[in-house]
């Protein structure tokens, strides 16, 4: 495992990226968006461990094993953001940098998106930007702050 690394994190269903509404989430894959981070942190001199399951026990244990030691999150919980207080709790215990991203805008969707229960235990959050959104999370947890 690196030294410096940031764990990337996603959640239910995002192994369906590409295939799963592409109106709304796109046509780029899951292995793409690892991919984009990837290269926008290595020449920070980080490197990426990325999760992605559909269970949330699995995606807490990740990160028990890997957080206290990362630079910093990149999280798209899916589905979780709204209802796991499991995973809130997860990541406040953990208390790294931590983005929160949602390839779609949350807040114009179906009403029960809007809630995202993440919201005061993660540093930022960005919405509705497609996948610049990982991109511009990775710069914001690597760049060194003035």
């Amino acid at each position: 495992m690196a030294d410096r690394y940031i764990l990337l994190v996603h959640g239910p269903n995002l192994n369906r990226l590409g295939v799963r509404k592409p109106e709304v989430y796109g046509q780029r894959t899951l292995a793409d968006v690892v991919e984009l981070v990837r290269s926008t942190a290595l020449p920070f001199g980080f490197d990426v461990i990325d999760r992605q399951s559909n269970h949330e026990g699995d995606l807490i244990d990740f990160l028990q094993q890997y957080g206290p030691g990362a630079h910093g999150i990149i999280i798209n919980p899916g589905a979780f953001g709204h209802y796991s207080y499991a995973l809130r709790d997860c990541l406040e215990d953990i208390d790294r940098p931590t983005v929160e991203v949602h390839i779609s805008n949350v807040h114009r969707r179906e009403p029960f998106r809007h809630q995202l229960v993440l919201s005061d235990v993660v540093t930022g959050q960005i919405v509705g930007l497609g996948l610049e959104g990982y991109r511009l999370a990775t710069l914001a947890l690597c760049q060194p702050k003035p």
